[in-house]
């Protein structure tokens, strides 16, 4: 088994009622088969968008992971849209994280509980993987876009010491 990709994936979701009005996935690949850097990846209104300094590898943490999570599963994924930008990240693994690319905000606080998960198949697409990360519920999140919030329920949560192997 090797590693893919090492780093942190915190996110959120908003949705009213049944219906997924938006996910952001923030990425921080301290490494990974494709390099390092930040990334924000954001499916919302119909469109897929990615942030990132390194548009490859935030191209391929889109395609190549984002699109499969439970999150988005059964969501048409357009091709992204694919920004080259830098991603600011601030994070305090007691406090929160608090990211911004282009004209997207991501701000989660409030951690609730930590504890290590380990999924030995997550399935990427017909492609099984060994995740193993620090998954930490959050009490509040929101998520900006062009200036505008996106109001719903939301679930939001940091995830750390991530480590995904094929």
């Amino acid at each position: 088994m090797s590693v893919r990709l090492v780093g942190a994936n915190p996110g959120m979701t908003v949705r009213e009622g049944d219906q997924l009005l938006a996910f952001a996935s923030v990425w921080r690949v301290d490494w990974s088969e494709r390099g390092a850097g930040l990334a924000l990846v954001l499916w919302h209104a119909g469109t897929t968008q990615v942030v990132s300094a390194s548009p490859a590898l935030g191209g391929w943490l889109a395609e190549e992971f984002t699109r499969h999570f439970p999150e988005v599963r059964g969501q048409q994924w357009p091709d992204p849209l694919v920004v080259e930008a830098p991603v600011a990240w601030e994070q305090d693994l007691g406090v929160g994280l608090r990211a911004s690319a282009a004209d997207v905000t991501v701000e989660i606080t409030g951690p609730k509980d930590r504890r290590l998960v380990r999924d030995e198949a997550f399935d990427l697409g017909g492609s099984s993987h060994l995740l193993s990360t620090v998954y930490m519920p959050c009490a509040v999140g929101t998520l900006t876009v062009a200036g505008v919030p996106v109001t719903g329920d939301v679930h939001a949560y940091l995830a750390d010491a991530e480590v995904w192997c094929a």
